[in-house]
């Protein structure tokens, strides 16, 4: 099981994602995300919590299902780090990329 938390920043709506791989087959994942945002919570709901590991995380920047999903449906935020940090945690339990934090910080100089 893999898990993390998402500060997504002014929105306020922390995620928690939950990734756990099939004991048989590492490519298939169950997801399950927390989120106080309607827009995370209804993608969710519309993908399911099965998800096929190479389908989501190998896609080419901005073409995975979540990714065409937030650009029909979402509101005009494209900077929301939720579906990456899905994502990511997605990647770690399915052994397609190492665990390491990533992060965004804003340097006022």
């Amino acid at each position: 099981m893999t898990k993390v938390i998402i500060e997504p920043g002014i929105c306020g709506f922390t995620a928690e994602v939950t990734v756990t791989a099939d004991e048989d087959d590492e490519q298939e994942l169950t997801v399950k995300v927390k989120s106080g945002c309607r827009s995370v919570m209804a993608m969710m709901a519309e993908t399911g919590d099965t998800l096929d590991a190479y389908e989501y995380c190998l896609a080419k920047p901005g073409c995975s299902p979540f990714y065409k999903y937030a650009a029909e449906h979402f509101p005009a935020h494209s900077s929301c780090p939720v579906i990456a940090g899905i994502t990511k945690c997605m990647e770690a339990e399915a052994g397609l990329a190492l665990r390491k934090e990533a992060s965004i910080k804003f340097i006022e100089e």
